[in-house]
């Protein structure tokens, strides 16, 4: 991560003291607004890519297709949408001034900010690659895009403002946009911070980031954003069983996830033996093409509006259904990260976790609500490592609080297992150009 000349702020922000400091109130106040720009910028170019990502789905899968006279969920589509998709990501990758960006399998949450050049090329391949069907979420390249225009912008306004600070409050805004709630930015960074050299008050240091986080959801309410949780039976009352349940079904969701994370470098860099972009991402988006074919419509794009349509016509998935769209939408996550796509994994681990729980659910019998909660945690947890997260998005999808206690016990075997196992995320060294 870039490095800036230390500052007095930051050195406040860190100082260890058991209760806030004169300067370090002084500090966070002035450093206030720019937070609250950060987040409601965050949330703006958000809600700007996913309307373009939202007019661009419509007329590629409805508009289109309709005039055509041509059903969109026939193969032939699914297919042709797809392969075009990977064709067009693989030639702005290859020829377009940025390069798509940095590629998405390399990269954490938080990264390096980019030129500002990069930016047009990175923001067709993310909308492309949505629109189109790729099983990817959009943490990655909105954390991304919103981070280099933030840095310029924070500088020019702030030039006190360490990029350091910029980039993490920055983050925190995104996700709070993302989530719908400044809680999910809050459990990311507790751990972050926490682990960060130098001392302070957690809260001290939590501050800025939380009301970025804040400031993004808050934006995202207003313009009227989509929700995480789907529509599940009432949970009210936990069962003694429901905790062996719950750690049952959150360790086999994990041991799917691990074992997608350890196939995950290796295919990646079987894609780069083509070398060529055009050639290694259209090849993605043609099996990603065939994937689609095998798994029908409910297995594209990031699966968050899938998950709930999976949910609520369950009664339409036989067991064996279900089985098949989890191996489709695990092998469309990992083409869709290893192939060049532009995108996060985080969503359409969620849909996963989702079809875990409906089939444990039609298979044991265990409590929807339970099954889901525990599928959602051990998929999150494999592929993110952060066992907050996993906590938070598994008790948001379900909108269940009885259920937390459950997730808490549950968590526990599935971190075991998750703590030895592989990170899905390729490490590179030098210069990343996908």
């Amino acid at each position: 991560m870039p490095t800036d000349r230390a500052n007095p702020d930051d050195a406040a922000l860190s100082a260890p003291v058991d209760r806030p400091s004169a300067s370090t109130v002084r500090t966070l106040l002035q450093l206030s607004l720019p937070a609250v720009v950060v987040g409601v910028v965050s949330a703006l170019v958000l809600y700007a890519v996913e309307a373009v990502v939202a007019a661009l789905e419509h007329a590629l899968w409805d508009a289109l297709p309709g005039t055509l006279g041509i059903d969109p969920s026939a193969p032939g589509w699914i297919f042709g949408v797809l392969a075009l998709s990977g064709l067009l990501v693989g030639l702005i990758v290859w020829l377009m001034p940025g390069h798509g960006g940095q590629d998405s399998a390399t990269v954490e949450l938080t990264a390096p900010p980019l030129n500002l050049g990069a930016l047009p090329s990175l923001v067709l391949v993310a909308v492309i690659g949505f629109a189109g069907g790729v099983s990817l979420g959009p943490e990655a390249p909105i954390i991304a895009i919103n981070t280099a225009l933030l840095v310029v912008v924070v500088r020019r306004l702030w030039p006190r403002v360490s990029i350091e600070l910029v980039v993490m409050v920055t983050a925190a805004g995104t996700i709070g946009a993302l989530f719908g709630t400044p809680v999910a930015a809050a459990l990311v960074f507790t751990g972050l911070v926490g682990a960060a050299a130098g001392g302070g008050a957690l809260w001290d240091r939590l501050f800025l980031p939380l009301l970025a986080a804040a400031a993004g959801a808050l934006t995202m309410s207003a313009l009227g954003s989509h929700a995480l949780s789907v529509a599940l039976p009432a949970y009210d009352e936990v069962a003694p069983v429901d905790l062996l349940s719950a750690a049952g079904v959150a360790v086999v969701a994990a041991a799917l996830g691990l074992a997608a994370a350890a196939v995950f470098p290796r295919l990646h860099g079987w894609f780069r033996l083509l070398r060529n972009p055009a050639l290694y991402v259209t090849l993605g988006g043609v099996l990603l093409g065939l994937l689609g074919v095998v798994g029908g419509p409910i297995t594209l794009f990031k699966g968050l509006d899938q998950m709930g349509r999976l949910v609520d016509d369950r009664a339409q998935y036989p067991a064996a259904g279900v089985i098949l769209i989890i191996v489709v939408k695990m092998l469309a996550l990992l083409v869709s990260a290893a192939a060049g796509f532009r995108g996060g994994r985080i969503f359409p681990a969620v849909f996963v976790g989702v079809a875990i729980g409906v089939l444990a659910n039609d298979l044991l019998a265990i409590p929807l609500t339970v099954g889901i909660a525990a599928g959602v945690l051990g998929m999150v947890l494999a592929v993110s490592r952060d066992g907050w997260i996993s906590l938070f998005i598994a008790v948001a999808v379900t909108g269940s609080i009885p259920v937390l206690p459950v997730l808490c016990i549950a968590v526990l075997p599935a971190w075991l297992l998750v703590s030895r196992g592989p990170e899905m995320i390729v490490h590179e060294h030098g210069p990343v150009r996908s």
